[in-house]
């Protein structure tokens, strides 16, 4: 019996700890109550699979050391929860039809209106995960600038919750095979290829750099921006969300919009059902309501 109980524990020492009903319950709600992300029974092996990463990075021997932390100091560890329980999937141009609006439509008026009145430009890319959306965001804005000749003040800001992922975006250094989306003009202008050590990698150039600014925000908190934003791409992010916290969301990217503003969602997303004050006038492109 001594024998089965030995090999038991050296079974659980190499699968890690398990996560408890009392474990998982408090994680949920503390998921949900600082990132608005709603964990169903059936995303258990999920995080705990994940977390046991954290667990071991950490050097915590269960979880209910891990729950002993996040009480302790739940800002000091929110990021890294967040990371591990969600999954950021980005690419350079996703959703193609979007930066096609940008370029043929929005950019070209925006820009003729602001250089007349002298106002500044502002995009959000809010969830920038890695950082290829903003990124794909300031070629297009300032391939605009050049074909308008314009001088107007314009930036990107760009947020995450994620610190791995912010690590990434401000670093801008990419496998070759991440710049699938880039055509060959752009990789050629855009990107300057590594050599050596860093070859087969690819870094965004200082001109991109300088027009987005990356900086940490967790959506559910208090903002420091006060904006206003011309546009907000939030794409497969409220994914996670419920309908109360998505509502929520929507309602204070409005209040950062003027009436005719534009936000843009992912694929699968939505404001159906969920805000009056927007209407749909493209694939997941809506316009603020006057």
């Amino acid at each position: 019996m001594a024998g089965n109980a030995l090999a038991e524990d050296a079974l659980r020492q190499i699968a890690g700890p398990t996560l408890n009903d009392a474990e998982f319950a408090f994680l949920r709600e503390f998921v949900y109550r600082h990132c608005g992300i709603a964990l169903g029974e059936q995303k258990r092996q999920l995080v705990q699979g994940r977390l046991q990463r954290r667990l071991r990075a950490l050097g915590l021997k269960d979880f209910s050391a891990y729950c002993a932390l996040l009480q302790q100091d739940p800002e000091a560890e929110l990021g890294e929860l967040a990371s591990a329980i969600s999954t950021n999937v980005t690419a350079f141009f996703r959703e193609a039809h979007h930066f096609e609006l940008l370029e043929r439509e929005l950019l070209p008026r925006w820009l003729e209106h602001k250089q007349r009145t002298g106002e500044r430009l502002r995009l959000w890319s809010a969830g920038c995960a890695t950082g290829e959306e903003p990124y794909s965001l300031a070629m297009v804005l300032i391939e605009a600038l050049e074909r308008t000749g314009s001088t107007v003040d314009a930036k990107i800001l760009a947020t995450d919750l994620s610190p791995q992922a912010l690590a990434t975006a401000r670093a801008g250094v990419y496998p070759l095979e991440r710049l699938a989306g880039v055509s060959e003009e752009r990789r050629r202008r855009w990107f300057l290829r590594g050599e050596g050590a860093n070859e087969g990698y690819a870094s965004v150039h200082p001109k991109l750099r300088e027009r987005v600014s990356i900086l940490p925000l967790n959506l559910l908190h208090e903002w420091p921006m006060q904006g206003p934003f011309d546009a907000i791409f939030c794409r497969n992010v409220v994914i996670y969300f419920d309908q109360p916290t998505k509502r929520r969301l929507f309602e204070r990217f409005c209040a950062l919009l003027p009436v005719g503003g534009y936000l843009f969602l992912g694929h699968s997303e939505s404001l159906h059902g969920l805000s009056e004050a927007f209407e749909l006038v493209g694939r997941t492109v809506y316009r603020k309501r006057g």
